[in-house]
């Protein structure tokens, strides 16, 4: 369960997001690994993505839930 500041928790599969000025290829599907400390409140993680060796650090707001899904991908909804 993740602590009572971080919305994801060790072993969550979460979908990696960077911004605009990082490279795209980075962008995927990964596993929190650690949760860390932050000076602000864009909470850090330490993520691993299955197919990549190297772990990497991401911040919250770079992060969204995968079982979460959009309106667009649920059957039946919006007249599809």
């Amino acid at each position: 369960m993740a602590s009572a500041f971080h919305k994801y928790s060790v072993g969550q599969r979460v979908s990696f997001l960077p911004g605009s000025d990082s490279r795209s290829d980075l962008r995927g599907s990964y596993t929190i690994v650690r949760l860390l400390p932050s000076q602000t409140r864009d909470w850090q993680y330490r993520v691993k993505c299955d197919h990549d060796p190297y772990e990497r650090v991401a911040l919250e707001s770079q992060l969204a839930d995968t079982s979460v899904k959009s309106p667009y991908q649920i059957p039946g909804r919006f007249g599809r």
